[in-house]
């Protein structure tokens, strides 16, 4: 169809057999709106409606996260696509982007954001940061070994510690609202209570670190 046909606006579905340039999958069938219209190189951008962002993979998302590339909309020659009818609102799309990026918000870290998706996924109430701190000690307690090495890897406003201070990790202790989990560690011969963020495994190679640091991640970037 000729590009004289198309307009800003309009309801199009993608011919069958056409392929995403990058991700190499099949879009035929996945419908959308114009939301741009290139004439002279003959291309027009889809924006997915709803029920197309609802249906596209998981792991076709979070590659797209992790790679930067734009899951929500796509250019293609207008030859690619035909007329059709709209399945849904505006409202209807934003409500769904929404939706798929609270759900895929760690996926641009990669293994490591579906380790700390993970671990959010058994929050009581996700998006509630007192809960998913709660799912946070829950899944520490279960997998850390106590006691073990680390290193003060953040600056310490009050106290003795400072950036590199080499501590010994006893237990977890509580949560705090501002500082997130807190531990018991001994530093020299004294005992403190200290931000578990603020502390990086000594032992690169022991099943501690990972998840220590995985932890630290998220605290940084929630």
């Amino acid at each position: 169809m000729s590009m004289a046909h198309f307009k800003l606006g309009d309801a199009v579905v993608v011919k069958p057999n056409v392929k995403d340039p990058d991700l190499n999958i099949d879009l035929g069938g996945w419908q959308g709106r114009i939301s741009e219209i290139k004439e002279k190189d003959n291309i027009i951008c889809i924006a997915w409606d709803s029920l197309t962002l609802k249906q596209i993979p998981d792991e076709i998302i979070a590659r797209c996260e992790e790679e930067g590339m734009d899951w929500t909309r796509i250019y293609l020659y207008s030859d690619e696509v035909e007329r059709a009818t709209p399945r849904d609102s505006e409202d209807d799309v934003e409500e769904a982007i929404a939706m798929l990026e609270e759900r895929h918000v760690w996926s641009y870290l990669g293994e490591q954001g579906k380790r700390i998706q993970a671990v959010l996924d058994q929050a009581e109430e996700l998006g509630d940061e007192w809960s998913e701190f709660e799912a946070w000690e829950n899944y520490l307690q279960q997998v850390l070994k106590f006691p073990f090495q680390a290193e003060v890897s953040e600056w310490q406003e009050k106290g003795p510690l400072r950036t590199g201070a080499k501590v010994t990790v006893l237990e977890i202790e509580e949560i705090e609202d501002m500082y997130g989990i807190l531990v018991s560690i001994r530093y020299g011969r004294r005992h403190y209570v200290v931000p578990l963020c603020d502390l990086e495994v000594v032992d690169k190679s022991s099943p501690n670190y990972q998840p220590v640091d995985d932890y630290a991640t998220w605290f940084a970037n929630r």
